[in-house]
């Protein structure tokens, strides 16, 4: 083949992938501006707010019912003891207990959680009868039994369910703020504020601007919608009673679904189907900070690509799948949005191949060997509406990263798009595989991921 007609054949594909990328990221930026007009409305209008509270009056404020922390663990030795020593020295209330679920093969994680509950009565270890790892739902499903065998026999019910993470560190005043909100509500979800890592700064650290921006914006735009709230799976309480309803209609033993991949996701939708009133709770204490769950997100970009093609599968996937398309139009319209994830990833793919493409060209256009690129005015306009859309989008993550992390945060926030976007594309392509595995007859597994670093061992000075 002559080298002309190589670069003929590069022109046109240039040309299709530049049709076909800008097309699909100008109509994924007139979402994101929906988004973003229907949160400047919002708030404008003042039905979007920051609550202001007092940490020392939550952080001592007495439970209205037992409360029930679950946080499923496997091979989570290096963590598992932070997390759970610093809930019970920030919640001191007498009425709380934490079920912490293990596994018979995991002798470490055991030992680790017996440490911690031999000072402290209010940690409850269960033991799967099962070898692990089995799926989160099912270890769940083995802390809500336990719950249930307890309150059978103190003859008392629990007043609400806190799902958290055992690399978590939670908020001191989060436990007084949830028990509050119960008072009206079914589900609450907390926000979710990673801690950005000095050792990975381009992969750990990306989380962060991802979740500034979707629980200062998206999240409180969808409580205010009225559209079902996904729960995060950490920071978030339904209360016993919401739980035993969402088990009574799927007949199960519990209400989390063994099947899923993203059963807290799953679990925060079917609490709307049940009738459950749902919020999502911003709120900042006197010293200014969120009232928020914190925690390391995976450091490496391995370790990230599977935990969101973990979430891709299960939200994009099983989601389509396991709920379909239910409510009116804010809801279809959220339910579009979470299940983006597969087509998105092939969007930017084109995007970065059409850079390639036309890296290829450029040197080949200038010694004369390729014709000039000649696009319509059409398409001149849409490659401009593109630009200018980026430039808003990183202005937005400025803003939103900068009022959690401060600007130097922000400023690497902007610079990490191209990381978090190749991490997107690898993810989608990593979830579509797993999707036909499971078609093919696979059985769901818990593709956690390791953790080996805790931001109270940090701060504290231990690691």
């Amino acid at each position: 083949m002559e080298i002309g007609t190589i670069f003929l054949w590069l022109a046109l594909a240039e040309h299709e992938l530049l049709l076909f990328a800008g097309v699909f990221l100008l109509i994924g930026a007139l979402d994101e501006l929906m988004m973003d007009s229907a949160w400047g409305w919002l708030r404008a209008t003042g039905r979007l707010s920051t609550a202001k509270i007092s940490r020392v009056a939550l952080r001592d404020r007495e439970l209205s019912g037992p409360a029930a922390v679950f946080i499923p663990a496997w091979r989570e030795e290096q963590v598992i003891e932070f997390t759970i020593a610093y809930a019970l020295k920030a919640w001191p209330q007498a009425e709380l207990r934490i079920y912490v679920g293990c596994y018979p093969n995991d002798p470490a994680t055991i030992g680790a959680v017996v440490r911690i509950a031999a000072t402290d009565p209010r940690v409850r270890l269960v033991v799967n009868s099962q070898a692990g790892p089995t799926t989160k739902a099912d270890c769940l499903t083995r802390l809500y039994c336990a719950l249930q065998a307890d309150e059978r026999r103190s003859g008392r019910e629990f007043r609400m369910v806190v799902l958290h993470d055992a690399e978590d560190m939670v908020d001191p005043a989060a436990l007084g703020l949830l028990d509050q909100a119960m008072d009206t509500a079914d589900f609450v979800q907390l926000p979710v504020l990673p801690e950005p890592q000095r050792d990975s700064r381009w992969v750990g650290s990306h989380y962060c601007e991802e979740f500034a921006e979707a629980h200062a914006k998206a999240m409180p735009v969808r409580s205010a919608l009225g559209a079902a709230l996904p729960a995060a799976g950490v920071g978030c309480a339904f209360s016993r009673i919401m739980l035993a309803e969402i088990a009574r209609r799927a007949g199960t033993i519990s209400p989390f679904s063994l099947e899923s991949l993203t059963e807290d996701y799953e679990l925060g939708l079917r609490t709307r189907a049940a009738g459950g009133q749902a919020t999502f709770l911003r709120a900042r204490g006197e010293d200014g900070a969120l009232v928020a769950t914190r925690a390391y997100f995976p450091g490496t970009f391995q370790q990230s690509v599977r935990q969101k093609a973990r979430w891709v599968h299960g939200i994009s996937f099983q989601g389509w799948d396991r709920l379909g398309w239910q409510g009116g139009l804010a809801e279809w319209w959220m339910r579009l949005r979470d299940r983006r994830g597969p087509f998105a990833a092939l969007v930017l793919f084109a995007g970065y191949l059409l850079l390639l493409v036309a890296a290829l060209l450029w040197p080949a256009r200038a010694l004369g060997y390729a014709a000039p690129s000649q696009h319509g005015q059409l398409v001149n306009w849409l490659l401009l509406a593109n630009f200018i859309s980026f430039g808003w989008r990183a202005a937005l993550r400025f803003a939103f990263t900068a009022r959690e992390y401060g600007r130097a945060e922000a400023a690497r926030a902007v610079l990490r798009v191209p990381v978090a976007n190749l991490i997107a594309i690898l993810s989608g392509r990593r979830a579509l595989f797993a999707y036909v595995r499971t078609l093919r007859g696979a059985a769901p597994r818990w593709d956690k991921t390791a953790h080996h670093a805790h931001p109270v061992a940090h701060r504290e000075g231990l690691a």
